[in-house]
């Protein structure tokens, strides 16, 4: 496998800003990665997507494997695609420390699951907003992150679903009852006015895209603000 070993405070709780790659420049993939590792953030977001599951198509594993060398920030995929496990191989060896699968998507969730870890990568589930939390009830014990999206996949720069941040804290109620530490994430319109909502409801891991290019200072203050204010929301909550 060609990827960097895992950072052990990627494996920690704690507030962490990812951006979704997805408004990013697709010409200069390699270079944009290295504008986000600069900027500070904790991991970078492949949205990779089917046109099955999701009405587009963005990344396969070559690409990604093409832009790993270029940093050493951790990779996640959050694979939007139907039966996913003969792909899951690709994803791992291309340098995705991290493989999001969704519920919706996946026959055999537990299986799914499983070879995700056999394979040394972290196991993810994500949930479309209709999804119950009651699916991942039963997978808690390969779970590393929980991930409730805030719309509906698909698209970038979608609005802030807000009615989603009940959800958000109650699976933040049932990730606390696992035996383990399981990050929760939140994908979907996150920005400056969207962060505190979510982190304020028990997520701490938060992805933004079309917001944290177009910000007007450049990505590094963009993270900067985001981790600012889902830290004072994060310790709010927590208070």
């Amino acid at each position: 496998m060609n990827q960097p070993a895992p950072s052990a405070a990627d494996s920690m709780p704690g507030i962490k800003i990812i951006p979704s790659v997805l408004p990013a420049d697709f010409a200069r993939l390699g270079d944009e990665c290295q504008a986000l590792e600069l900027a500070g953030v904790d991991r970078i977001q492949w949205d990779v997507m089917d046109g099955r599951f999701v009405p587009n198509l963005t990344f396969g594993a070559d690409v990604i494997a093409a832009c790993r060398s270029t940093v050493s920030t951790p990779f996640e995929a959050h694979l939007m695609i139907e039966d996913p496990d003969h792909l899951i191989p690709g994803f791992v060896n291309a340098g995705c420390q991290l493989i999001i699968v969704h519920a919706e998507a996946c026959r055999h969730l537990h299986r799914t699951l499983a070879l995700i870890k056999d394979l040394g990568a972290s196991a993810a589930v994500a949930l479309n907003p209709h999804t119950p939390l009651d699916t991942v009830a039963h997978v808690l014990d390969q779970l590393d992150m929980l991930l409730v999206m805030t719309v509906n996949p698909g698209f970038g720069g979608q609005q802030y679903i807000a009615t989603m941040e009940p959800k958000i804290n109650d699976a933040r109620a049932m990730l606390d009852g696992a035996d383990h530490w399981i990050d929760l994430e939140v994908d979907g319109g996150i920005s400056s006015s969207t962060i505190g909502g979510a982190a304020g409801a028990g997520a701490n891991v938060l992805i933004s895209g079309s917001w944290m290019f177009k910000h007007a200072d450049g990505l590094g203050a963009a993270v900067t603000e985001l981790r600012q204010l889902a830290t004072e929301a994060w310790t709010t909550r927590l208070a």
